[in-house]
């Protein structure tokens, strides 16, 4: 664990480049595209990866193969587990196969990047007094040249900082079809992981955005999006935030999809204001605090670990559920 700044370039400059007022205006309306100054710390080098690698917890990463780009089958999207591995062997598995590595949590695990997080979001809200972002998330994303990541939307308020390689990301509306309620709505209750139902026409309507090192994309809460990998081994930030208005929009559709899938009765719109907005704010909080949807929520299965000396760099193990 990183649990000093030693192996941190030591700066005051700041990180997020060229803020305007226009962005502050586009900020949770529009996608916002930014330039950063991240690799400056050199918390994201090969060595500071490897050794986050050696030890990471293993409940606070992902680790997935998918099926080659241009296929969209969520069944190809399958867990597995970094083993005992050195850090430094696992990087370079993971650069030579068709692999992606989502790293959560980092913050808990190096007071670093727990710091560049903060100063991340301070800067944000200097250049926006009235975003009041809390319950900070930094993670990063390592993944192979030939990876791609599914259509899927996520809960938090959500950026992408690129670092290395080349991809491009697509960001759709966030409203139906590309956005069916009932499905945001298993998302929230975590009956379902992130995916959404996907058709190949969405692409009509998304925003491709083609991002390079130093480039950060901001999108409104909830757009569903899929990145693809363009060229060399990817590594990214993601950082997940909670405002009072992105936890209104949590309450009202946690509190719908209980009313839609335990009480079988058709929601009302997730208006986040008014009467309806407190009742169903209640009804969220009474529900989730009582555990009675635990049970319903998906399992996560572990079916092969990473290998080096093969080809596909995976080695089937007996499955368990993590």
């Amino acid at each position: 664990m990183l649990r000093n700044g030693g192996l941190v370039k030591a700066s005051t400059d700041k990180i997020i480049e060229g803020f305007q007022p226009r962005h502050a205006a586009l900020w949770g309306h529009e996608p916002v595209r930014l330039r950063h100054r991240l690799t400056e710390t050199g918390l994201f080098s090969d060595e500071c990866l490897a050794q986050l690698l050696s030890h990471y917890p293993r409940e606070n990463y992902d680790l997935l193969h998918m099926a080659e780009q241009g296929t969209g089958n969520l069944a190809h999207w399958e867990e597995g587990e970094l083993g005992a591995l050195d850090g430094a062997v696992a990087l370079e598995a993971i650069k030579a196969g068709r692999l992606w590595l989502n790293l959560r949590r980092v913050h808990e695990s190096s007071t670093p990047h727990a710091q560049v997080l903060q100063q991340m979001f301070d800067e944000l809200a200097a250049c926006m007094p009235s975003f009041r972002p809390y319950r900070l998330n930094l993670g990063i994303l390592i993944s192979s040249p030939g990876a791609q990541v599914y259509y899927h939307a996520d809960v938090p308020g959500q950026s992408l900082w690129h670092l290395r390689g080349k991809k491009r990301v697509y960001v759709y509306p966030n409203h139906p079809p590309f956005l069916p309620e009932a499905q945001i709505e298993k998302i929230i209750l975590g009956f379902t992981e992130a995916e959404i139902d996907y058709q190949p026409w969405f692409d009509d309507y998304a925003r491709s955005y083609d991002l390079e090192p130093g480039e950060m994309l901001s999108w409104p809460l909830n757009c569903p999006h899929r990145v693809e990998n363009l060229g060399g081994v990817n590594v990214s930030v993601t950082t997940e935030h909670w405002t009072t208005a992105i936890r209104n929009s949590y309450a009202v559709r946690y509190a719908n999809g209980v009313i839609r899938n335990q009480l079988r009765l058709p929601p009302p719109p997730p208006t986040t204001h008014g009467a309806r907005f407190w009742a169903r704010a209640a009804l969220a909080a009474g529900v989730k605090a009582s555990g009675l949807l635990r049970q319903q929520q998906m399992e996560r299965w572990v079916r092969w670990q990473l290998a080096p000396e093969r080809t596909d760099k995976m080695r089937p193990i007996s499955p368990y559920l993590l």
